[in-house]
């Protein structure tokens, strides 16, 4: 055989080798003999974890008030400002009211002239009535000085009536507080023209406020008085704010299919601001022994459900359970969804390991090495 025969010949026989232990290790990969994928895994165990429903909402005093002036004229004088805190009954600014002034002024002047010629008719109607007595004037002089007092009278009552009127309007020069509160808002400047269809103030009282927030129609059901509720603002990320529901909407928007609903919250140190944007949890009962499973360690998955011929998306979550060294992907069932948790009604037994970090890497019956294990996440 020449040499160049042979040198073929073993070219073919590494070829060969070469070919049949790559299809080997191909053979064992596909047969998940492969490397060890590093996890991390929890147990699983049963809690009771508390129920909640998140909204997006915005503070509120618990009581707004707008005043108004009723004079359209001009304002004369403002005495107080925003931020200022004022009691009910408090002057906070006058109106210029010179028509309603001179009104006053004709009013009384008639008061007067009303008074005047009824203490002369008076006086008269009384010397009628003694010479009646005496037989000096018949009844029918008498009855017509009487109708004649009884007019003066009359006159006299409704002259009054003017000048309280008169006084009354008057008195709307003068802008008072409504009730005891802060000033929130003030739409004017001296000299400006007020206008009965714009408030010249808002005055709101913040001992306690409240938080408006719209719900939609499915989530209505589940919502009570005096639920016990949990506001967060973005100034003080830290801090929980505690309330309670206290109205809930009636009648439903026609136009949004949502209800409007309130948390009403004490706010003695007054930190919470009218107009805050405010996170809202409203609690609305707890479930006991469930298994829970971290959000961040479920796979999520999108797919489309037909029911009555109407399509409709839903979210289906998994999680990789340890069998052995391997791993295996199961459905789980849901019971209750945050952005925390998960609280699972089927999928997952009570002592079994899930995985909770590498599972990006893993696929079903995959092999595994546990690197770090824990009990149950609090």
């Amino acid at each position: 055989m020449t040499n160049l025969k042979i040198n073929r010949l073993l070219m073919y026989a590494i070829v060969t080798a070469l070919a049949a232990a790559e299809m080997g290790c191909s053979s064992k990969k596909d047969s998940g003999e492969g490397e060890k994928i590093p996890v991390e895994v929890l147990t699983a165990q049963r809690q009771t974890v508390e129920r909640s429903l998140a909204y997006d909402g915005d503070v509120k005093g618990e009581f707004e008030v707008q005043v108004f002036s009723r004079i359209p004229d001009r304002v004369e004088k403002f005495l107080v400002d925003v931020g200022n805190r004022v009691r009910q009954g408090d002057l906070l600014a006058r109106v210029r009211a010179t028509a309603i002034e001179q009104a006053v002024l004709q009013a009384e002047a008639g008061l007067v002239a009303a008074r005047s010629q009824e203490a002369n008719v008076r006086l008269e109607f009384e010397r009628s009535q003694r010479l009646f007595k005496e037989n000096a004037l018949s009844q029918q002089q008498l009855d017509a000085i009487k109708t004649q007092f009884e007019a003066v009278t009359a006159q006299r009552e409704q002259a009054e009536a003017m000048v309280k009127t008169a006084k009354s309007q008057l008195n709307d020069a003068l802008i008072t507080a409504p009730i005891s509160g802060i000033v929130a808002t003030r739409e004017y400047e001296e000299g400006d023209m007020a206008s009965p269809a714009r408030p010249l103030f808002t005055i709101v009282q913040m001992n306690r406020v409240k938080v408006a927030f719209d719900v939609a129609e499915s989530d209505i059901g589940m919502l009570k008085n005096r639920q016990a509720a949990e506001v967060r603002v973005k100034s003080y990320p830290e801090r929980a704010f505690h309330g309670t529901v206290s109205e809930i909407s009636p009648v439903l928007d026609p136009l949004t299919r949502m209800a409007r609903v309130e948390v009403v919250l004490d706010n003695r140190d007054q930190v919470l601001k009218p107009g805050m944007f405010a996170r809202v949890e409203v609690r609305i009962g707890s479930l006991d022994s469930v298994i829970v499973i971290p959000r961040h360690a479920t796979i999520e998955s999108t797919s489309l459900a037909e029911d009555g011929g109407k399509k409709d998306v839903m979210k289906n979550f998994t999680v990789y359970v340890v069998k052995g060294d391997r791993v295996e992907l199961r459905k789980l069932g849901v019971a209750y969804i945050n952005h925390e948790f998960v609280a699972v009604s089927s999928g997952v037994s009570e002592g079994e390991q899930y995985v909770t970090v590498g599972q990006a890497a893993l696929r079903d019956s995959a092999r595994i090495v546990i690197t770090g294990q824990k009990g149950p996440e609090k």
